[in-house]
């Protein structure tokens, strides 16, 4: 059996692109320096694949930023603002990504959104009535050239023609049926120019089929597909889909004139009833998505080879596939040498799955599989009890009541209270946590971490960036303050050190968005909390100022989706753990003087079933109650703040105004404040601070720039509900670029209650 990955973790082992990159930004090294990284990260990960026997391996997986972004490139979907800045290809393609603030302009960036149900953020392109879509790039002919000319045959992976229309933004008249014809040219020429290079494969990924898809849909993908393919010759077509299954449109693709097609059999639930049912065309290869490759748990034999068994046992030519792009696990497990070697086997990362594939594929031709040490080993393996369960916890969640989830008095009654308590000025100003995480701020946790500080020294570091801070933000007037989170790595990291049940590593690092990247821990057990996490900064921030400052904790959903999770008990059980450790650290907050209280979900919406079906029974019927759990206990004095970010939250906002909270603070800047229509639609009550800047990209908002997004923000929401705050936290940006983003915010909000 041959195997196939759909795509390979690209920031380096050890974010050697990350590194590159952000020296680029700086103008530190040379384009031919980043490029010559970018060059030698792309054929080790070829190499590695090749070795470990992979028979589909993918090129044009890599990205500088993003996938959606190179495809849009590709295709010459750029904005006029951005070419008309005259920059080379490489910064045009970033001012994109990340803005551009300088001599040849000021341009903001593109908005940036969650890819699907992961914590992947993707670009979003935008398409002008004017764009002329045609193929304007050559980045995916290149990497294939490369590939070859090192030995490697492979199968060039580019975003679907459907996906990547269905998730452009059109900013005039136009919608995606106006470029249909463009689009077929465009991607013909593709398979064109790619098979005159010898190409024998190409992938297309499709992950957007996964969604609920209405007869238009079927009918555009329909008029799609059969222009592209109507010419295609020799060379063969993958259409490739993940993150779940493809039940709207299964026969549709399984008609097409394409030679095969990728399902996936870990997310996608009904996949084996498709095939079941309508079956699978013998003129066509089934990737078969059994490796996962979103989660970092090693793979149960016995159970993917009676799927394959069951696929072969019908006549159907397969190909083992990992079920998406291994993007979202970490390298190898060969770097952490922390991890005991108990944990260890439990666990297969980016490399470790390449050697589960060559042992599926090799077990799947075996009839007795009883006599192969790997299949013995692995069945061993899920055989013997793992030691993660913890009976207090247990109990604990058994006992939860339903008034546990409600916090009283009602909300309204609350905001009376409240706004008699802090005697805030309309339209107050706050930012949503954390402040940059400057050279020696990481130098200090790092010291310490290695022993070569004491505690003590640590803290006291600690404590004069508290200091500095919150001196900073008074003279500037920001009204309610933060302590700066110099003590935390991460934000869900910091929290799961102090938590039961977790595991972490080294190295695994995993990419969220261009140059960002995480270590997600590990949820290896039953979790609870071990001692007090934040109070003892809390406590001394808010010893400093007599204005209020804000207990910054991260939400149960958020630390859940940002985790590897379990894969042995249900998501609900795993996520309200976590929510009655947060509680614990709720109530001690309180009890130490803190009176508002920022309960982050940034990824509230990560997990979230890609059918509106499921939307609730599989997934919103217990992240919102776990959320009100973590605050119900709380008095009516105390102000609760969540804050969400980057992903698509407009058509869950009953959902959201549910969760209780007192503020909610919003990624709203790079989206043009879109999220506003919502709010006003949806009667919502919470009181919500849009951001009014992003945090993401360099450029320093202006004063009128930010007063044009607040004056919008007052034509959509109650003066007395309107908070003035960032997109979301500073810990990636400089002090060069924050002092003055938030000095300008102050003065727009002063502008504002002048003229309200």
């Amino acid at each position: 059996m041959q195997t196939s990955v759909v795509g390979y973790p690209r920031i380096g082992a050890n974010r050697e692109l990350k590194f590159a990159s952000e020296k680029y930004f700086k103008g530190e090294i040379s384009e031919n320096d980043l490029f010559a990284v970018a060059k030698t990260l792309r054929l080790s990960h070829i190499r590695s694949q090749k070795e470990a026997g992979v028979d589909f391996i993918p090129s044009n997986d890599f990205s500088f930023y993003d996938g959606l972004l190179d495809t849009a490139v590709l295709c010459g979907i750029v904005p006029k603002r951005y070419r008309q800045l005259g920059l080379s290809d490489i910064d045009t393609y970033f001012a994109m990504a990340r803005g551009y603030q300088g001599e040849k302009g000021d341009v903001k960036a593109l908005a940036m959104k969650k890819w699907f149900n992961t914590n992947y953020h993707y670009i979003v392109p935008e398409i002008e009535d004017d764009t002329k879509i045609s193929l304007s790039g050559t980045k995916v002919f290149d990497e294939y050239n490369e590939a070859a000319e090192d030995g490697t045959e492979t199968k060039p992976v580019i975003i679907g023609a459907y996906t990547l229309l269905s998730l452009c933004r059109y900013t005039g008249s136009k919608k995606r049926e106006d470029f249909l014809d463009a689009v077929i040219g465009t991607y013909k020429a593709i398979i064109e120019k790619l098979e005159n290079r010898g190409a024998k494969w190409i992938q297309f990924d499709e992950p957007y089929l996964v969604r609920d898809l209405s007869d238009a849909d079927k009918e555009f993908l329909t008029k799609l597909y059969q222009g592209i393919l109507a010419d295609k010759d020799n060379v063969k077509v993958l259409i490739q889909t993940y993150y779940g299954d493809v039940r709207d449109v299964y026969e549709i693709l399984t008609g097409l004139p394409v030679d095969g097609i990728g399902l996936d059999f870990i997310e996608g639930k009904q996949t084996a009833n498709l095939i079941e049912k309508y079956g699978f065309p013998k003129d066509k290869l089934l990737f078969a998505g059994l490796v996962n490759g979103k989660n970092i748990w090693r793979n149960q034999y016995s159970k993917t080879l009676e799927i394959l068994d069951g696929v072969k046992n019908k006549g159907i030519n397969a190909v083992l596939s990992t079920s998406c792009s291994l993007l979202h696990v970490p390298y190898t497990l060969s770097a952490e040498e922390k991890l005991s070697e108990e944990c260890r086997k439990h666990f297969a990362f980016a490399i470790e799955k390449l050697t589960e594939l060559r042992e599926l594929a090799r077990l799947a031709e075996i009839a007795d599989r009883e006599s192969v040490d790997a299949y013995l080993a692995n069945a061993a393996l899920f055989d013997a009890k793992r030691d993660c369960e913890d009976e207090a916890v247990q109990r604990r969640l058994a006992e939860i009541k339903e008034s546990d989830y409600v916090r009283l008095p009602e909300r309204k009654e609350r905001e009376k209270i409240q706004k008699d308590a802090f005697k805030l000025p309309k339209f107050p100003t706050t930012t949503i946590g954390s402040f940059p995480q400057t050279g020696d701020v990481k130098k200090n946790r790092s010291a310490f971490r290695k022993g070569e500080i004491t505690e003590e020294q640590y803290k006291q570091f600690n404590r004069e960036k508290i200091e500095r801070a919150i001196r900073w933000q008074e003279e500037i007037g920001l009204d309610v303050l933060v302590h700066g989170e110099y003590e935390r790595n991460d934000m869900v990291e910091y929290f799961g050190e102090s938590l039961s049940g977790y595991l972490f590593t080294e190295k695994a690092w995993v990419q969220s968005y261009g140059t960002r990247c995480l270590k997600p821990p590990i949820i290896w057990g039953d979790v609870s909390r071990k001692n007090p996490i934040t109070v003892e900064w809390s406590v001394y921030a808010q010893s400093l100022t007599d204005k209020p400052v804000k207990g910054m904790l991260t939400g149960p959903v958020t630390i859940f989706n940002w985790s590897f999770p379990r894969e042995d008990i249900s998501i609900r059980d795993s996520m309200t753990q976590i929510a009655l450790a947060i509680r614990d650290e709720v109530l001690d907050l309180e009890k130490n003087g803190i009176r508002i209280i920022q309960i982050d979900e940034a990824a509230l919406r990560e997990k979230l079933p890609l059918r509106k079906s499921d939307w609730y029974s599989e997934y919103l019927d217990f992240a919102i109650p776990a959320f009100r759990l973590v605050h119900s206990g709380v008095k009516p004095e105390t102000q609760i703040h969540t804050h969400m970010c980057y992903s698509e939250f407009t058509d869950i906002i009953p959902a959201i105004d549910n969760m209780d909270a007192d503020v909610i603070t919003f990624e709203a800047s790079r989206s043009d404040l879109l999220i506003l229509d919502a709010l006003k639609e949806c009667n919502f009550e919470t009181e919500a601070g849009p951001g009014v800047y992003d945090i993401h990209s360099p450029r320093v908002p202006s004063v009128d720039e930010i007063v044009t997004a607040l004056r919008k923000m007052r034509e959509k929401l109650d003066d007395d509900k309107l908070w003035v705050n960032p997109d979301c936290g500073l810990k990636t940006r400089g002090e060069e670029e924050t002092k003055p983003s938030l000095i300008n915010l102050v003065q727009a909000a002063r502008i504002i209650r002048n003229e309200a």
